[in-house]
């Protein structure tokens, strides 16, 4: 009786039970992608969504004087900007040590929780928390691409293992050939981005659903401006210092900012529960046995790689490009012309837009990637030509057709730029 109970049951296949674990895991490696994609498109949606609504609200003269009339809000936002902006420059220098110290996937965890720690901020909105949260995100950027960036890399080279995993090399653990994981580092990168376009248009939830029913006509705030575009003379000249024809009640106001507050919660439990481990406990164990030193030193060692040196201006353009699809090109061309209630569906075609087309991504599978960043980069010079020879006329919504299609095709390059460089 007992040899019946040890031995190897008779329809027991060694071979067919191999490949459903192995199966197993190439789903939870899947699951990790995605889950990392949500966590990312839930943490930026909440982020930009917020500082969006903030940044209207607090432009507007009347909320000002009534609700902060001490406090200097226009100062504040200025340097809320500046934290968020300056401070991520000084992070070549701790985000290596940060991600050795906690591991790719806390790393993670971390910067989101950050984020969160934004959102909680805007309750009471004072000096001393708004501008220290917004540096805590500026010191938080860097290190939350690095790791999912990390993150999302270690997840294909994972999917090959499962996928090969007969392999001599993937059974002795040793290093993949070169070239092996592009595939799936293409694949994945694509589901992160096109997840990630999506958060242009989470952000707009609150400007559709609550700002918009307290916005003025356009008729009202574009009444001073008298040029857009290139015509004009900084960012939207002689707009109305009063956008709000009533002021939001305190409680809709912090109902709003529960909604994000629990959308950011969220992102942390995405991140805490479904994300699995990026690395074997023994690979953690070699990673922590890298010297400070070393791990300091790391940034400056890949650049002596000729690629990364070459794509640097285009990680630079890549972060700059979408800082003018929110701010210059939404304000001087999409909100000159078609008014501040436009606003948000102009984002969410960007949105949309860099969703849809992070698919092209795929064709690199085919193609060589050079291809794809020439691409980008022809349809982003085109536009703007195009909009350095082209002025919209203030207020006249029979341009509406036009801005979207540059919007859409803003979305398009951007995609295809973004891909591009990751994969």
């Amino acid at each position: 009786q007992l040899d019946d109970f040890v031995s190897t049951h008779p329809d027991y296949n060694e071979e067919e039970e191999e490949q459903k674990y192995f199966r197993r895991k190439r789903l939870g490696v899947i699951k990790n992608v995605v889950a990392a994609s949500l966590a990312g498109m839930l943490t930026y949606g909440v982020y930009l969504g917020l500082l969006q609504m903030q940044l209207i609200l607090h432009y507007d003269e009347t909320y000002r004087e009534v609700k902060y009339s001490n406090i200097q809000l226009e100062d504040i936002d200025h340097k809320v900007l500046m934290g968020i902006n300056v401070t991520p420059v000084a992070a070549l220098l701790y985000t290596p040590v940060l991600i050795r110290f906690f591991g790719t996937k806390w790393a993670m965890f971390l910067a989101v929780g950050i984020y969160a720690l934004f959102v909680s901020s805007n309750y009471w909105e004072r000096y001393y928390t708004l501008v220290p949260s917004a540096v805590a995100i500026g010191v938080a950027i860097v290190p939350l691409w690095a790791s999912m960036g990390n993150y999302i890399t270690r997840m294909a080279q994972k999917y090959y293992e499962y996928v090969n995993y007969k392999e001599e090399h993937v059974q002795e653990q040793q290093r993949a050939p070169r070239g092996a994981c592009h595939a799936y580092v293409i694949i994945f990168q694509t589901i992160f981005y096109t997840c990630f376009h999506l958060s242009f248009v989470c952000a707009q939830m609150p400007m559709v659903f609550f700002l918009n029913t307290y916005l003025y006509h356009l008729n009202h705030t574009l009444f001073g401006v008298k040029h857009c575009g290139t015509l004009s003379h900084g960012i939207l000249p002689g707009f109305n210092k009063t956008v709000l024809q009533s002021l939001p009640r305190s409680m809709n106001l912090i109902i709003v900012e529960s909604a994000l507050m629990a959308a950011a919660f969220l992102a942390m439990l995405v991140v805490l529960v479904l994300c699995g481990s990026a690395y074997r406990p023994t690979e953690e164990i070699d990673l922590r046995s890298i010297g400070w030193g070393n791990i300091f030193q790391l940034p400056f060692k890949h650049m002596r790689d000729y690629r990364l040196r070459h794509l640097l201006p285009l990680f630079i353009y890549s972060g700059f490009e979408v800082l003018f699809v929110c701010t210059g090109f939404s304000l001087n061309y999409g909100v000159c012309a078609l008014g501040l209630e436009k606003l948000a569906y102009l984002l969410m075609a960007y949105g949309f837009s860099g969703s849809a087309c992070s698919m092209l991504a795929l064709g690199m599978l085919r193609l060589r990637r050079q291809l794809l960043l020439l691409a980008g980069a022809f349809v982003h010079g085109a536009l703007l030509v195009t909009l350095f020879c082209w002025a919209p006329e203030p207020r006249l919504l029979l341009q509406a057709p036009l801005l979207f299609t540059i919007v859409v095709l803003w979305g398009l390059g951007s995609a295809l730029n973004k891909t591009g460089i990751s994969s």
